[in-house]
C-alpha cells in the first residue's frame, strides 16, 4: 500500500521560496507591504507545491474570518423558490459577490432574514455570531432598514448597503433605478403613447419610490399627466395581474405599461391576453430585472437589465477595501441599468 501523501504546508512554501512565514501568510492574505517580485516567488512556490491555505488556520492567525455574509429577505425569496418561479435576483447577487470573494481568497455565505421580524436583533446577531463575518452585504429590502443599519455600525462590522441612500453608515450602491425607469418612459413616450401607467413594487424597497420618480420626470417633462396611472404590487406574479387588470380597466385605457420585475409584468401580459390585447399592438410593455422568463416570453420582452452580479462584486470588493484602508466611498456608487429593446414595445395604437 501505497503512504499517503504528506500534506503541503505553509512551512514548504517558505522554504522553497526563501522567505519567512509571516511573507508566505502576508501574500496569502493579499496583505499590503510585499515587495511585487517577493509576491510573484511565493505565488509560484504555492502553484508548484500546489499549497492550499487552510481557512480555519487563516482565521486562527488574525482577526480576519474570510467569509462575507449576504443578507436577503427570507420570506419573498423562499416563496420563489417554493412556487419554482426562479430567484434571477439572488442568482446574479451570488454570481458577482462569490466570484469576487474567491479572487481576494474569500467565502461568501447566504443568510436568509425577515426584515419583518419582531425577533430581527436577536436572528442577525445569531448570524453574526455563527458566521463572524468581515462584511456584510446588504440587499433590498435590508438595505434601507435602519434597525439592521444601526445594529451593523453598533457591531462594527463592515457592511455594503445595495439600493439604498438613506441616512446610517454603510457602503452604499445604487443601480440608478430613478434613470433606469425616466430611459424606458422616455423610450415609450418616443414611440407615441401619452397613456403610460406604471406598476411599482412595494413602499418598504426604497427604489420603488426612485422608479416612480423617474417615471413621473419623463412624464411631466413631455407635458403628460400621471393622476390615475400608477398602480402599486407586491413583486407578485398576482399583483402585476390586478394592476394590469385596473390600470387597462379605466376608461381612457393605458397604452403602454412599465412594470416594476419581471413577475408582475408576466401577470400584466396574462390580462392583456385574457382582454384579447395584442403586444405590441394594443399594448407595450417593459419590465424590470430581464429574468430569462423576458427573453423567452412571447413576444420577448422589452426590459431594464440591472446590473446585479457587477453591484454585488462591487460591493464584496468596497468591503475588503474598507477593511484594509479604512476608507469609505464619500457618495452613492452608482452602476447604471441599461434597457435592452425586443418585440413587446411599438408605436401607440391609433
Amino acid at each position: 500500500m501505497s503512504k499517503r501523501r504528506q500534506s503541503v504546508t505553509i512551512r514548504h512554501v517558505a522554504a522553497d521560496a526563501g522567505v519567512s512565514l509571516q511573507t508566505v501568510s502576508r501574500v496569502v492574505n493579499k496583505a499590503p507591504n510585499v515587495r511585487p517580485e517577493t509576491a510573484r516567488r511565493v505565488q509560484e512556490s504555492i502553484d508548484r507545491l500546489g499549497y492550499v491555505p487552510s481557512l480555519a488556520a487563516q482565521r486562527m492567525a488574525g482577526a480576519h474570518s474570510y467569509f462575507i455574509l449576504a443578507l436577503n429577505d427570507r420570506e419573498r425569496t423562499i416563496a420563489d423558490w417554493r412556487a419554482r418561479q426562479g430567484t434571477d435576483w439572488v442568482d446574479q447577487m451570488l454570481l458577482g459577490g462569490m466570484l469576487t470573494c474567491a479572487e481576494h481568497g474569500y467565502r461568501m455565505i447566504i443568510e436568509l432574514v425577515d426584515t419583518h421580524s419582531d425577533h430581527l436583533d436577536r436572528e442577525l446577531l445569531a448570524a453574526i455570531a455563527a458566521v463572524q463575518p468581515d462584511g456584510i452585504v446588504l440587499t433590498p429590502p435590508h438595505s434601507g432598514n435602519r434597525q439592521i443599519v444601526d445594529l451593523l455600525e453598533a457591531q462594527g462590522i463592515s457592511f455594503a448597503r445595495i439600493g439604498s441612500v438613506r441616512p446610517g453608515g454603510g457602503i452604499k450602491l445604487t443601480m440608478d433605478d430613478e434613470r433606469a425607469a425616466r430611459i424606458a418612459t422616455e423610450h415609450l413616450i418616443g414611440l407615441g403613447h401619452r397613456r403610460i401607467g406604471f406598476v411599482a413594487g412595494p413602499a418598504d424597497y426604497e427604489l420603488s419610490g426612485w422608479r416612480i420618480d423617474g417615471w413621473r420626470a419623463a412624464m411631466e417633462a413631455a407635458g403628460l399627466r400621471t393622476d390615475d396611472l400608477l398602480a402599486i404590487g407586491d413583486f407578485s406574479h398576482a399583483s402585476g395581474q390586478s394592476a394590469a387588470g385596473h390600470l387597462l380597466g379605466l376608461d381612457d385605457r393605458v397604452t403602454a405599461l412599465v412594470v416594476s420585475n419581471d413577475q408582475m409584468t408576466l401577470g400584466a401580459l396574462l390580462v392583456a391576453e385574457e382582454q384579447g390585447l395584442c403586444v405590441p399592438a394594443d399594448l407595450s410593455l417593459i419590465s424590470f430585472d430581464d429574468t430569462p422568463s423576458m427573453r423567452y416570453a412571447n413576444p420577448p420582452l422589452t426590459a431594464v437589465v440591472q446590473p446585479i452580479a457587477a453591484v454585488s462584486a462591487r460591493a464584496v470588493q468596497l468591503i475588503i477595501e474598507q477593511r484594509r484602508t479604512g476608507q469609505t466611498p464619500a457618495t452613492p456608487v452608482v452602476l447604471p441599468a441599461e434597457l435592452v429593446f425586443r418585440q413587446s414595445t411599438g408605436p401607440a395604437p391609433h
